[in-house]
């Protein structure tokens, strides 16, 4: 396995990333290049990359994650929100190229009352002003809840970006458990069945990352809200509808093998190293977490 969470890169970039990275006994993590409700970016040369690097061949870090900011909207059909995802994501994949990261994950957009096969166009046309045939980075479009007017809730959403994009072998995919609960996959009884489905309709050679993250909601619901792994009524922050069990079979799971597994985790309003604990717990180096 390959288990890590978010991280900031608040302070000295790419540096301060992985020295939290490591106070989470992480094997991989993922970044912001900034905040992700805004456009607001640090100068790549004061990211720290090389010593961040430098530091993550000492503690056997790899693979790490960028993700792109919210409010990139490839589905939008307001030209200047349009025009703004395009270019700010053209942005943000040269900045993942620079500081060493292979994946950017981007929330695909959301149709906002056009439709969704015009905003699954939008989403096509988008990537192909984006994508070079000659660019290294790859594009992770993340699976998503299908809250709201969002696309990509559906694998079929999915493989009809892949069938529009000119350069579909820069896509791949980030499977995301809350994202996927909420949206009506049953990944709690029947994730074997899930992938098989995502293999005849995308293909799993195409699966890369995961978002590893409970559901504050039950199956279906479309809303979004993640939970703690395997919380129960007691965590301040709601009882997990996906379960312990149900994760640790996933991440345990072939098709995650070798691949970044992330923690998007809600972090408690308490002293506790929670990444580190939800991390230990998923490896069966412990049996509880401090909620």
């Amino acid at each position: 396995m390959k288990l890590g969470s978010h991280v900031s890169v608040s302070g000295k970039g790419l540096l301060s990333a992985v020295k939290e990275a490591i106070k989470y006994d992480s094997d991989t993590f993922m970044i912001y290049t900034g905040a992700p409700q805004n456009t607001k970016r640090k100068k790549i040369e004061d990211m720290h990359i090389e010593e961040g690097l430098k530091l993550m061949g000492e503690h056997g870090l790899a693979d790490f994650i960028v993700h792109a900011p919210y409010i990139i909207n490839l589905a939008s059909p307001k030209e200047d929100t349009f025009n703004m995802s395009v270019d700010f994501l053209k942005q943000e994949v040269a900045r993942t190229e620079a500081i060493g990261s292979k994946y950017i994950v981007i929330h695909p957009g959301a149709h906002v009352g056009s439709g969704e096969g015009e905003g699954l166009k939008r989403i096509s046309y988008g990537l192909n002003e984006v994508i070079s045939k000659d660019q290294d980075v790859l594009i992770a479009l993340e699976i998503m809840a299908g809250k709201g007017s969002e696309l990509n809730y559906k694998f079929e959403h999915t493989a009809s970006l892949l069938e529009q994009v000119t350069h579909s072998d820069k896509l791949v995919v980030c499977f995301d458990t809350c994202h996927a609960h909420d949206a009506g996959y049953d990944i709690v009884n029947d994730f074997d069945g899930v992938m098989e489905s995502f293999d005849k309709i995308v293909g799993l050679d195409k699966l890369k990352i995961f978002h590893i993250n409970g559901s504050l909601n039950p199956r279906g619901s479309k809303k979004d809200r993640h939970a703690n792994i395997g919380a129960t009524e007691d965590n301040p922050k709601g009882k997990d509808h996906i379960g312990l069990e149900a994760i640790r079979y996933i991440v345990h799971h072939e098709v995650a093998q070798g691949k970044p597994c992330i923690l998007e985790t809600p972090w408690l309003d308490k002293k506790t190293n929670l990444y580190r604990e939800e991390i230990a717990l998923l490896r069966g180096k412990t049996s509880t977490c401090s909620w």
